[in-house]
């Protein structure tokens, strides 16, 4: 194979749709990774420490068991960590995302739908009619 060609095909890979979306989308990601966690160290934590005395719960609830450590603290952590990012994903992209969607929609009007079968013949028949009163 050609170098020539297999760059060819490189570039249009390269060049696809959904890999610029993706490659788009991990650096967006790791960009506002780092809003996620201004927010969760400058406004959830704290919220937590007000709340439970601790910034974070993972300690709480844990106990030992024959050596074994057990914790409920670190799944709800885990948990509540999972529902603020998505929280921030929805609210900061998302829905702001969706409110840009429905503006640029209002001028357009929807496609209407595909004539059923018997919504075609009856048209047909119409015309019919129509051309024979001419």
């Amino acid at each position: 194979m050609e170098a020539p060609h297999m760059l060819k095909g490189f570039k249009q890979f390269v060049m696809r749709g959904n890999v610029i979306d993706l490659a788009v989308a991990v650096v967006i990601g790791a960009a506002f990774s780092n809003i996620v966690t201004a927010i969760v160290n400058n406004l959830i934590n704290p919220l937590v420490a007000a709340i439970f005395g601790k910034a974070d719960i993972s300690g709480v609830w844990s106990f030992e068991i024959n050596k074994a450590h057990f914790s409920i603290g670190a799944i709800l952590q885990a948990a509540l960590n999972f529902l603020f990012v998505a929280a921030a994903v929805y609210f900061l992209i998302v829905m702001p995302l969706n409110k840009l969607a429905e503006r640029r929609a209002r001028g357009q009007e929807p496609e209407p739908d595909p004539l059923t079968t018997d919504q075609e013949l009856l048209t047909e028949i119409r015309d019919l009619l129509r051309a024979r009163q001419l």
